[in-house]
Formats: C-alpha cells, sequence, structure tokens
C-alpha cells in the first residue's frame, strides 16, 4: 500500500477545513506500525501535530495516573479496555460523547455507557490460542481445540502466554475462565496450566510472535494477531476454543485536563469514522473495527463462528477485582514450581 492511499483515506475521512494548527498528545496502545500510521495520514491531512508515545496498556494506565496533577497527554488511543474503564473509574477520563455513537456496533456503545461515557471501544478481537504447524507435526502434537486441551501432559513446556501483572491479553485470559468455570475451578485449571507454560511473557504479543518463530508450540493470545505474522511469512495458524472464550474491547479516552483538548476531541471523531478504521488492517492488524460501516478485512476471524461467553466489561474491568485476580494469581498460580 503506497502512502498516497493513506493520505487518500485520510482525506477522505476527515475534512481539511478542521483547525489546520495546533497539535495533539498521544499514548498509543496499539502495534507501532498501526500508531504511525495514523500520526501521519492525521498529521498530514490537518496540519494538526500528533506527538505520538507508544506504550502498553498497564503502562498507559500507569502514566496516566503518575501524571494525574499535570496531564501531559490529551488521548489515549487502543489497547484492551479494562485499564480504560479503570482509568474512567478513577476519575482520570473526560465524559464525551460522541455524535458518532449511533453509526457504532452495540458493544462499542455498552463500553461507553459502562464507563459514564468516558471510554469507548474502537475495536474487538476475540481470545484464542496461537500455534505453528510445522513444530506441532515434528513433535507429533495436536491442534489444540478446547481449553481443557492445553492441560494434556504432552504440552509441558510447550506453551506461553504473557503475565497478567504487565498484560491485558493475559488478564482478558483470567477472566475469561473465571466466568467460563466459575472463580475456584478456574485458579485449579491455571495451576494445571502453569506446569506446562514454557515462559511468561511481558507483553500480550510476545507468545504469538514466539510461536511464529519456532520458539514455542502454542500460545494464548489474541487472534487477530496470527495473520501479520503469518503475512511476514512465519508458520502461524490461529484457534478459538470450542468450549467458550472472551474477547477484548481496544478502547480510546480523552484526559480529563488534556491541555489541547479541542484537538484530542477532533482526533477522538476521526478515529471512530469508518475511513479511520479501516488503516488498521493496511497496517496488518486484524480486530473488528467498531464502527458498522467500516469494511471488515477478509483477514478479520469472523465473529459469527465464534462461541463467546457473556463477557463482564463492568464488573472485570473495575480495578478492585483486577487487582485482585491478579493477586491471587500470583500466590496461588505463579509462586508454584513448574
Amino acid at each position: 500500500m503506497g502512502k498516497q492511499w493513506w493520505v487518500g483515506l485520510g482525506l477522505a475521512a476527515f475534512s481539511l477545513a478542521a483547525s489546520a494548527q495546533g497539535q495533539v498528545n498521544v499514548i498509543c496502545s496499539v502495534q507501532a506500525e498501526w500508531c504511525n500510521m495514523i500520526a501521519t495520514v492525521y498529521q498530514r491531512t490537518t496540519g494538526t501535530r500528533v506527538n505520538m508515545a507508544l506504550k502498553g496498556s498497564g503502562e498507559a494506565l500507569a502514566q496516566i495516573v503518575a501524571e494525574r496533577e499535570n496531564p501531559k497527554t490529551d488521548l489515549w488511543f487502543g489497547g484492551t479496555g479494562d485499564p480504560h474503564l479503570q482509568a474512567a473509574e478513577q476519575g482520570l477520563t473526560l465524559a464525551y460523547r460522541s455524535p458518532s455513537l449511533p453509526q457504532l456496533h452495540a458493544w462499542a456503545q455498552q463500553q461507553a455507557e459502562q464507563s459514564g461515557w468516558r471510554t469507548v471501544g474502537i475495536y474487538s478481537g476475540p481470545l484464542g490460542f496461537g500455534y505453528n504447524p510445522e513444530l506441532l507435526a515434528r513433535k507429533k502434537l495436536a491442534v489444540p481445540r478446547t481449553w481443557a486441551d492445553l492441560l494434556k501432559p504432552e504440552y509441558k513446556g510447550e506453551i506461553q502466554v504473557a503475565n497478567p501483572a504487565s498484560s491485558g491479553t493475559a488478564y482478558t485470559m483470567i477472566a475469561t475462565l473465571v466466568q467460563l468455570m466459575g472463580e475456584d475451578k478456574a485458579f485449579e485449571y491455571l495451576k494445571g496450566l502453569h506446569r506446562n507454560v514454557g515462559q511468561y511473557a511481558r507483553s500480550g504479543t510476545g507468545p504469538i510472535k514466539a510461536v511464529a518463530r519456532g520458539e514455542t508450540a502454542v500460545s494464548i493470545s489474541f487472534v487477530h494477531d496470527g495473520p501479520g505474522e503469518k503475512m511476514q511469512g512465519f508458520p502461524v495458524e490461529t484457534v478459538t476454543p470450542s468450549d467458550g472464550t472472551g474477547a477484548e474491547i481496544g478502547s480510546m479516552s480523552i484526559v480529563k485536563g488534556a491541555r489541547n483538548l479541542e484537538a484530542a476531541k477532533k482526533f477522538y471523531e476521526w478515529a471512530l469514522t469508518p475511513a479511520a478504521q479501516e488503516m488498521a488492517a493496511a497496517a496488518k492488524q486484524f480486530q473488528l473495527p467498531s464502527n458498522k460501516a467500516a469494511k471488515v478485512d477478509p483477514r478479520v476471524p469472523d465473529f459469527k463462528s465464534i462461541r463467546f461467553i457473556r463477557y463482564d466489561y463492568a464488573k472485570y474491568g473495575a480495578s478492585a477485582e483486577r487487582r485482585r485476580l491478579i493477586a491471587r494469581w500470583e500466590k496461588d498460580v505463579n509462586a508454584l514450581p513448574r
């Protein structure tokens, strides 16, 4: 895709009549290529300077908390919704009801409503397993199809997942299992899984990159992270567990006390347009866009064919619940020998 195509998209998505000056400070919690693309296109088409900092969602929340008295960030784009809901709960983000809300899928509108209009869903992606078919064949291992499959002794040392203390992906896994099985059974499951985990990665995308590069056979990952690795020629496939799974709602929030508030609101509105959301696939990111009119790339997971649990985003996005579950995981699971 040439740069002209991005610029064309940006022009279609946002009128040049918008104030062609000023700046906006954005923390971006999606993949670097996507962050850089939206910054470049927005800057070129509006004349507004985009100061973009790339941080995982846990680190982004920590920065916004640290800057509470004197915010240096105007807008936080992307990353799992739980930390955005926590920021909303702590009064760190601004209540803003976008006129674009009716154009969004119900799950994105619900995210906005649950947060008191302090965050909004911009994409969604299901949790599942990544696997390296070449490695599985060589080790004579079957493709895992259910959560229970991951406990089989033949997968010992063959599974990677992120650490829930630093990764929204791994916290989504814990919250999914608790809702699927009940809390005590979920923690018994996580203890069994622990025996088969070779490594807990720092970031949610680390495990599927390790699968793609043949460093581990199986990962627990958001399955939309698979196609981008495959496009680079790596042997990686994905599957969602047939017994049910959860999904992340990637979110966007305006920081309370933003110095460039009007510029932040304009960027926010632009990011909700179909053309802006279609840039994700151009940057090899294959989540489902929240705007119903956005074209869906064929590599985006087919949500209709996946068995989803009724994920309670409000409950599991609350700070106290997240802290409690991660503390229990540290004590009951991570402290065990492998």
